[in-house]
């Protein structure tokens, strides 16, 4: 099949493949885009009348539709599709995506709904689907990318991990063979083969971080600044002309979870880096480990841990200058020995065990992602802070790094001809979304109204007290028979929970970062009649909670929310789990005030809420929210200011380096 060019605003990039230019936004610019992007993010979006209308279009339209053979539905689909995806006239588009509903109808066995083919047009269209969980996402990006891959257009589905990525294709899978399209899965550990072959399928589903790294690799192989007739060339003169790359353009792209992948992830590069030899002197990080626990705060060094910062102060040098003089190389360099030592407090104080990373059965620490809770294979902290870890964890050390490449998220992604995204929580950050990557959020409608029940937010003294008060609201509920889903934000806070459910006699599974091979079993039972389910961050676990027989009548699954998180957004995500497509279902947050949240963001409102403590309940319950609102509004702010500081750093390092993309 002919790969369709979709139009573009601004220019291509003088690259290998089809991407978009990397345009490096003056101040003023960026100034007037946000502007921009506050206007629209408050417009109001006509998708409750496209909903309306489509839905009725099913029903009127399902006749002559139904009267086709397979070869007339997928011709007309063929015919409309090219139109329906470069020019987005509505008529179109809507005609197209009633031939792919009908396709799903015979393929899947599911009939989408009005909401879902809106959903699917906004992705069409280049903008962001809000649309609350359950409402069929992946039903919703397979119908959008099986328009695509009719007209021509090459589709990166874009999922948070390996499992999704392989679930949703075949899901798919039927409805994209009716259409005549391949599909390919891209996942980790793939030889270069596989991984090119699954990119040159018309549709091909990856994870975020496989994508990027595989981008990566192009630019490292094509030497950063070549395009498609140079790498012509070479192969004349070169022979083989190197590796083949492994993408064939960055054409459409459909990223689900969008929020987590584009704002949550984006506070860090993505380097790609190689092996390099055993670490040199490695016996100088258990000094350093020895030294930096006899330092202290406010004397030796200054620490922010809501900002995860650490930097050494006057008195804090001079001690470093003194405990290393005699010690030999590693600490001869001013510059060398103090970033030894502040990577050693940074591994002492702001990363601990089972919160920011555990250690494996094979003695391997293994990082931990802060959003889903999952491990995340083969990444590595840099600048010698992993091997400092290790160090601190007794574990053997692993080789040494060396840089090949890097790019930010916002870099990347916003050198698609065409972007698109879906998440049940977006409006918070429409602003940033539509600033950073041209993304309009566009709110979908409910399928059917939400049944959900909150409760009052509880507020304890501190942890100690939340737990046992949060285990006997988890009894109160197993006993009538109603299931429950406890959400924590860390591991050690999920394992904390079970030894109190335990003591308790409750029957219970746990999942975290050290069940990621079962979380799908663990998620599909937790709605089952007396289940008792701890997770960590729910983030992306992309698989429904369906309810067992009688649940219902019960109210329906129970979230318990035991602490905030920085980002509301990920509360949000918590909660959603129940009250899914209509089903009843019920929430409420038993939080202490002694939560991470608090404690480095609480502020002054903290004080105030400490204060009416003692008081009546329904003056706590007001300080709490304020409180919530305040401390998440400083987080959030803080983190917007990482996301633009990592992407200015990115920028300037590619000026220098040309490590990724032409220098622009």
């Amino acid at each position: 099949m002919s790969t369709l060019t979709l139009p573009v605003r601004g220019r291509l990039a003088r690259s290998a493949y089809a991407e978009r230019e990397d345009k490096n936004i003056s101040a003023p610019d960026q100034f007037a885009i946000g502007v921009v992007a506050r206007v629209r993010r408050w417009a109001t979006l006509p998708a409750a009348r496209e909903v309306r209308h489509l839905q009725a279009r099913l029903q009127d339209e399902a006749p002559r539709l139904r009267a086709l053979d397979d070869a007339a539905l997928v011709a007309a689909l063929r015919a409309v599709a090219p139109r329906a995806v470069q020019r987005l006239a509505t008529r179109d588009l809507h005609e197209a995506l009633l031939l792919v509903a009908e396709c799903a109808r015979r393929a899947l066995g599911m009939q989408p709904y009005g909401t879902q083919l809106t959903g699917a047009a906004t992705l069409l269209r280049g903008h962001l689907a809000e649309m609350a969980t359950g409402e069929g996402k992946t039903l919703t990006a397979g119908v959008a990318a099986c328009l695509a891959g009719v007209a021509g257009v090459p589709v990166h589905v874009v999922t948070v991990n390996d499992y999704l990525a392989h679930r949703d294709a075949e899901k798919m899978g039927p409805l994209f063979a009716l259409c005549g399209l391949r599909v390919g899965v891209v996942v980790t550990d793939m030889t270069p083969e596989a991984k090119r072959a699954a990119y040159g399928c018309d549709i091909a589903y990856c994870t975020n971080k496989d994508l990027v790294f595989d981008y990566l690799r192009d630019r490292v192989a094509s030497g950063g600044k070549a395009t498609a007739a140079q790498l012509r060339v070479r192969a004349l003169f070169d022979g083989a002309g190197g590796q083949p790359l492994l993408l064939r353009g960055l054409h459409l792209a459909i990223v689900d979870e969008c929020d987590s992948i584009l704002i949550d992830e984006a506070r860090t590069p993505l380097i790609l880096a190689e092996k390099a030899g055993a670490m040199q002197h490695a016996h100088a990080f258990g000094q350093a480990l020895q030294w930096a626990a006899t330092f202290e705060t406010p004397r030796d060094y200054l620490l922010d841990a809501a900002r995860r910062e650490l930097r050494l102060t006057e008195a804090g040098r001079n001690r470093i200058r003194e405990l290393s003089a005699g010690h030999g190389d590693p600490w001869r360099s001013a510059y060398g020995r103090e970033h030894t030592m502040v990577q050693a407090l940074r591994a002492l104080h702001l990363f601990h065990r089972d919160q920011q990373y555990l250690v494996d059965a094979d003695n391997k620490v293994q990082i931990i992602d802060e959003y889903t809770g999952r491990v995340l294979p083969g990444r590595t902290w840099e600048q010698g802070l992993h091997q400092m870890i290790e160090a601190k964890e007794g574990v053997e050390l692993s080789e040494h790094t060396q840089t090949l490449a890097r790019i930010t998220y916002q870099r990347y992604f916003s050198r698609y001809l065409r972007l698109a995204g879906m998440t049940g929580t977006a409006r918070e950050m429409a602003q940033e979304l539509d600033a950073v990557y041209r993304l309009r959020t566009v709110p979908i409608p409910t399928h059917r109204p939400s049944r959900r029940q909150r409760e009052p937010d509880r507020v304890l003294a501190d942890e100690a007290q939340k737990w046992q008060a949060v285990a006997d609201k988890v009894a109160g509920l197993h006993a009538r028979g109603q299931p429950v889903l406890v959400g924590t934000r860390s591991v050690v806070a999920s394992e904390k929970l079970s030894q109190v459910l335990a003591a308790r006699g409750l029957p219970h599974q746990v999942l975290n970062a050290r069940q990621d091979g079962s979380e799908a079993d663990i998620v599909a039972a937790a709605g089952q009649r007396g289940a008792i389910t701890v997770a960590t961050n729910m983030a992306g676990r992309g698989t429904d909670i369906g309810l067992g027989e009688g649940v219902a009548e019960l109210g329906g699954l129970f979230v318990i929310l035991t602490e905030y998180h920085e980002s509301p957004r990920i509360d949000r995500q918590l909660i959603g789990r129940c009250a899914r497509q209509g089903d009843p279902g019920a929430c409420q947050a038993i939080v202490a005030l002694d939560d991470e949240l608090f404690r480095q963001h609480g502020g002054a409102e903290l004080t105030l809420l400490r204060k009416a403590f003692g008081s009546d309940p329904q003056a706590v319950q007001g300080w709490v929210a304020r409180c919530r609102r305040a401390a998440q509004a400083r987080a959030e702010a803080m983190h917007a200011r990482t996301r633009r500081d990592t992407l200015r750093q990115d920028r300037n390092l590619d000026q220098m380096m040309s490590f990724s993309g032409d220098p622009l």
